[in-house]
């Protein structure tokens, strides 16, 4: 089969240049089929797995677009929403990777008039949540009459039942001819529906343009790369189990989700009580606390990062050879955003689910929804093993 380069897609060689120096030399399939697609100017929401290349689909064609269009009035011409604060860091890294042109995060939580004095260096590019940069166009401190493209980034978080007030408000103030991207692993035809439904209630009975969805064949990642494993542990002794666990594996990295929030230092303190360096990622810290947590574990000055699912959605950290989840999510798509933190890329992975009797009836039930296989496994003198495995 011929192999399809960033240039055959139409990505400017100075682009295709920043790329080489991360060596990231091929397109992946996501990236082979949107990357045209949105130059031409369509409006989509576009499904892939996890891990699969999404975030460079879209700022490839748009960043060509920015770099090769004059901006005389130095206006806002990009907006990317994001659900979280790691998730909108993560994509201004990936544009600092790839251009020079002016990028901010604009993020609830951070101090305001900071990014107020950030908007004055006029950026072309401004990432964040969309109840602050909503709030940001109401205080008429960004403009953005002169919006090019908005991208939706996990479009089927933004548009849920707590978040879609703000994306729906934010779509209003921005002109009717505004480029609408969307993406997530778990995009489909309702999410598309819900967005297209805002955006006709927006446009008060004016024609707006279709908004397709275009899915990528499934790679299989979370049947084929990643393998599942069920450890079985009474809810008092899941904590034990999981030390247990990060001793036995030979985990490069290794996430940890719970469901519980108040779970989550509990976790941590006894972790580094029996001297396991690891960090905690809560959505209740300050953005410094959870810039140092990622930041180490990424460095790999920790093996463990403890998180809640602010961590499952988006973030792209490599080398996770390992997800433990404490619980099983109430969602499907949430089970499936978790595990999809390994095997990024190519690569393959492991996601291991400690629970009780009850998790793991769930889980069974689960395996049979998607598709997966679930091998049981049991902690025996230090290793993990099968049920029945013979260990000298």
């Amino acid at each position: 089969m011929e192999t399809v380069t960033f240039e055959q897609l139409g990505v400017n060689p100075s682009l295709t240049a920043k790329l080489a120096e991360h060596s990231i030399t091929t397109p992946s399939p996501v990236q082979k089929k949107v990357i045209p697609l949105i130059a031409e100017g369509g409006n989509m929401l576009f499904q892939s797995e996890t891990g699969t290349g999404k975030t460079l689909s879209y700022l490839l064609p748009l960043v060509q677009y920015l770099e090769n269009t004059p901006n005389p009035d130095k206006a806002v011409r990009l907006l990317v929403a994001a659900p979280t604060y790691e998730l909108a860091a993560q994509i201004k890294q990936q544009v600092q990777m790839i251009t020079d042109l002016g990028c901010i995060l604009c993020i609830g939580g951070a101090p305001l008039n900071r990014q107020i004095e950030m908007l004055k260096t006029k950026p072309d590019i401004v990432i964040g949540g969309t109840s602050r940069i909503l709030e940001l166009i109401h205080l008429k401190k960004l403009k953005a009459d002169k919006v090019h493209a908005l991208v939706l980034d996990e479009t089927d978080r933004l548009l849920s039942k707590e978040l879609r007030d703000a994306t729906e408000g934010l779509l209003e103030r921005l002109p009717q001819t505004v480029q609408i991207l969307g993406c997530s692993a778990t995009v489909n035809e309702y999410t598309v529906q819900i967005l297209q439904d805002s955006r006709k209630r927006i446009a008060e009975g004016q024609e707006v343009s279709d908004l397709a969805l275009v899915t990528l064949p499934q790679e299989e990642v979370l049947k084929k790369r990643i393998t599942h494993w069920a450890l079985y542990a009474e809810r008092r002794d899941k904590i034990d189990t999981l030390r247990s666990f990060i001793n036995a594996v030979d985990g490069k990295k290794i996430i940890v989700f719970t469901s519980r929030s108040d779970q989550l230092l509990n976790i941590v303190q006894k972790l580094q009580y029996r001297k396991i360096d690891c960090e905690g990622l809560s959505a209740k810290a300050d953005k410094k606390a959870r810039k140092t947590a990622i930041d180490r574990f990424k460095s790999g000055k920790v093996r463990v990062l403890v998180t809640t699912d602010l961590a499952s959605r988006g973030l792209d950290i490599a080398d996770v050879s390992h997800v433990v989840q404490m619980d099983l999510p109430e969602g499907d798509d949430f089970f499936i955003h978790r595990a999809g933190r390994t095997a990024r890329m190519g690569k393959t992975g492991i996601n291991c689910v400690i629970g009780d009797e009850r998790d793991l009836r769930r889980y069974a039930a689960l395996e049979k929804r998607l598709g997966i296989t679930v091998y049981p496994k049991q902690l025996f003198k230090g290793k993990v093993i099968s049920p029945g495995e013979d260990v000298q």
